[in-house]
């Protein structure tokens, strides 16, 4: 079996484009993946078509192999818009393998550790304001299954923050605590808004509503700051979405930066990388909780490593999505009523699109908003949710 061609398929989804990966072959399988990257879509593509070029005739299921070469030989490695692409290209290679096996690429990872794993909802406050908004959302998303919330309250501060301004954006907080109890499990996010001091005092505020974790506290693009706030922190300290590779997670680990590890499949270097990660946060006992903000593709890749690495603690997902995400391909989420989805067993990753549902929604350009008033709305007025929710088997498998 060889590699025909590499291409990408684009669909809007409000925030941003997903941008779908495919791998053709000769034997007539065809393996596809996510290569979401908010803001560079045009970047991505780009990149795509450079390792279209260098994988054309090679072998599939040579895996390990193809990926060695491709860093090997390129001159500038890692960056958000190459490891993205290379990323794709090794999930879409394990979805051909794997579906040549007719076997779901968690069976080629070890096998399942867990039938299900326990999930966190993003996206459930768009369009929220007050905290009596945000308390009402939480409730709806609790009653929809989760038993985990993330949100970001901190608006667009930027370094710093005014004493007034950080307790306003902190009566969301409060007001979704008291909605939904102790038994949900809150997830404060911050988008590498802080610098060191702000960040300390924003996770000692944090504490009194007693938080899974507060996710990236500081910019990405050094480690001093993030072991500087953890080793102030009354409350867990999560990161990791918008690092690339192992080499910048072996630094991290063993320095004690973080307390919850965050690669997300899509930019980190795939699923073999995530699994190697994983292995290196497991070795200090650091739970693993990937990024996972996206489509139905970079949900399946994730489901893939949630089934077979032990250490596996949280799924991110979206509660809430556009219309259209049911129709662009056959993903079938099921969410118990314990805040767990089942782990699928289809053949690779075990997803297939819909290029004429997809072909509806085209490119359309989407500016970043983390730094404006607009950050909350991430969702459209329309957003459903795309789940099954399961009843009759809320009892079976076990829980991550």
């Amino acid at each position: 079996m060889k590699i025909t061609n590499l291409d990408t398929v684009v669909v809007d989804f409000y925030r941003t484009n997903l941008i779908f990966v495919r791998l053709s072959t000769d034997a007539g399988i065809t393996g596809v993946a996510e290569a979401t990257l908010e803001g560079q879509e045009h970047a991505v593509i780009g990149a795509v078509g450079v390792l279209a070029d260098a994988v054309r005739g090679k072998d599939p299921a040579r895996i390990s192999q193809t990926i060695y070469e491709l860093n090997r030989d390129a001159y500038w490695r890692g960056g958000p818009v190459s490891m993205t692409a290379l990323s794709a290209l090794e999930m879409a290679m394990w979805d051909v393998s794997a579906r040549a096996l007719d076997v779901p690429v968690h069976r080629m990872l070890g096998g399942k550790v867990r039938d299900r794993v326990r999930a966190y909802a993003n996206g459930w406050f768009s369009g929220a304001s007050s905290p009596e908004d945000f308390a009402d959302a939480a409730v709806q998303t609790v009653a929809q299954g989760f038993r985990g919330l993330k949100w970001d309250p901190f608006e667009a501060a930027d370094l710093t923050l005014k004493p007034g301004d950080l307790q306003r954006m902190l009566e969301p907080v409060a007001a979704v605590r008291e909605a939904v109890g102790d038994d949900v499990e809150l997830f404060i996010e911050g988008h590498g808004r802080f610098d060191v001091p702000t960040a300390i005092r924003v996770a000692r505020e944090l504490e009194q509503f007693q938080p899974v974790f507060f996710e990236e506290p500081c910019p990405p693009d050094g480690i001093e700051a993030l072991i500087e706030v953890r080793s102030k922190s009354p409350v867990p300290i999560a990161a990791g979405e918008r690092w690339f590779g192992r080499n910048t997670f072996v630094p991290v680990l063993a320095r004690h930066a973080v307390d919850y590890i965050q690669p997300d499949v899509t930019h980190a270097g795939g699923l073999l990388e995530l699994s190697f990660i994983s292995t290196l946060a497991a070795a200090h006992y650091i739970p693993f909780a990937p990024h996972n903000p996206s489509g139905p593709l970079s949900t399946a890749a994730t489901l893939q490593l949630g089934a077979a690495l032990p250490n596996f603690r949280y799924l991110e997902i979206m509660a809430t999505d556009v219309p259209w995400r049911s129709d662009i391909s056959n993903e079938q989420l099921r969410l118990t009523e314990e805040g767990d989805v089942l782990i699928p067993d289809g053949a690779g990753l075990g997803i297939e699109l819909d290029y004429d549902a997809i072909a509806e929604h085209p490119f359309t350009p989407h500016p970043m908003r983390i730094f404006t008033d607009s950050v909350a709305d991430i969702r459209p007025p329309d957003a459903r949710s795309y789940f099954n929710l399961e009843r009759s088997q809320a009892g079976a498998g076990t829980t991550a």
